[in-house]
């Protein structure tokens, strides 16, 4: 395929994921207002803002598919999203102890003059029981500030789980490629 691809992302989380693929891909920062409208759920969060993201990339980059993105953690109907520091990172954590927590990952693929192409997955991570000295030990080693929900499951987050229920295991990590190259076949892309 010979249309140009773009990751409207500058996550170096999403970069990492969508490199699996093979594709060559460039990496542009979508202009988005992210901030929630009033009693938006998390799910239509999500949902927008992977929208927004790919179509504001598209508008600039006629010609150009544009992979668009977004993930909004739940727990109990409120998002929760990046701590941004430690005492709210331990905060996220001790909130979400022995609870399940779901994580909406939203995902568009968009291109100038046509309609984008979307998909959602749900990913439902349980929880165990955390105490706080394992809460901070964790975000003491690991410091995922940047991250929704406070951990990196890809790493010593994992640790902190009774389960994931998913049909992506990438989608927690914030794009998940088996809706990516769905998307991207349906768009025309040869995967593999």
């Amino acid at each position: 395929m010979s249309l140009p691809l773009i990751l409207g992302s500058t996550s170096a989380y999403r970069h990492e994921l969508l490199s699996r693929l093979r594709l060559p891909f460039d990496c542009m920062r979508p202009k988005v207002d992210e901030t929630p409208r009033a009693g938006e759920s998390p799910l239509a969060l999500a949902t927008r803002l992977a929208l927004a993201k790919a179509e504001d990339v598209a508008a600039r980059q006629p010609g150009a598919w544009v992979i668009g993105s977004d993930q909004v953690a739940e727990l109990h109907g409120a998002p929760l999203g990046k701590p941004g520091g430690r005492e709210a990172a331990i905060a996220q954590l001790a909130a979400m102890s022995g609870r399940s927590v779901v994580f909406h990952t939203a995902l568009a693929l968009a291109r100038s003059g046509q309609p984008a192409l979307q998909t959602v997955d749900r990913t439902v991570v349980v929880f165990r029981d955390l105490h706080g000295d394992e809460i901070a030990r964790y975000v003491d080693a690991e410091q995922p500030f940047d991250c929704a929900g406070s951990f990196k499951c890809e790493g010593l987050g994992i640790s902190l789980f009774e389960a994931i229920r998913s049909d992506d295991p990438t989608a927690l990590v914030g794009l998940p490629l088996i809706a990516t190259a769905r998307l991207l076949r349906s768009a025309g892309y040869a995967l593999p």
